[in-house]
C-alpha cells in the first residue's frame, strides 16, 4: 500500500501535534507597589513591592528614569493585577510610558503596562506629593 505525499506529510504534523511538549499556560497574580518618583527636568524612581503568584509572594525592586518636564516629587501607593505570566520572573523588565499628569495632595492612579515578556500590569491607587510631568518614563522592575 503506498501513502501519497501529501497524506505522508498530513500524518507527520499530525504525530508532531500531539508528541509537542505541553506549552506553558500563562497564569495571573496580584502585586502592590510603592514608588517614589522625583525630578527637576530628569526624574528619577524608586521603591519596592510584592509580588504574590501561585500562593506564594515575591519581592520586588523598582527603578526607572524619566526625561521631559519633570518637576516635584511624589509617593504612589498601587497595586493590582499582573498577567500573562507562566512564572515569577516574567514580571521582571522594563515598562515604559509616555504622558502628562500631575498631583498637588492626594489623587487617585490608574495605568496599564507590559513589558518585554508580554507581562501586562493593571494598577490603580494613590498618589501623594506636588509634581507635575510630560514626559517619557520608564520603570525597571526586578525580584530581590
Amino acid at each position: 500500500m503506498r501513502l501519497t505525499s501529501g497524506f505522508r506529510i498530513a500524518l507527520v504534523a499530525l504525530a508532531a501535534l500531539f508528541c509537542a511538549a505541553p506549552v506553558a499556560r500563562a497564569d495571573s497574580g496580584s502585586i502592590s507597589l510603592t514608588i517614589y518618583k522625583g525630578g527637576w527636568f530628569i526624574g528619577g524612581s524608586g521603591g519596592g513591592g510584592t509580588l504574590t503568584f501561585q500562593g506564594r509572594k515575591y519581592r520586588l525592586s523598582i527603578g526607572g528614569l524619566s526625561a521631559g518636564l519633570v518637576f516635584g516629587a511624589s509617593k504612589a501607593n498601587l497595586h493590582g493585577r499582573v498577567s500573562n505570566i507562566g512564572r515569577p520572573s516574567d514580571v521582571a523588565g522594563v515598562y515604559g510610558a509616555a504622558g502628562a499628569g500631575g498631583a498637588i495632595g492626594p489623587g487617585a492612579q490608574a495605568i496599564v503596562l507590559r513589558n518585554q515578556k508580554g507581562a501586562v500590569l493593571e494598577l490603580q491607587g494613590r498618589q501623594v506629593g506636588l509634581i507635575a510631568n510630560l514626559d517619557l518614563s520608564g520603570m525597571a522592575l526586578s525580584l530581590k
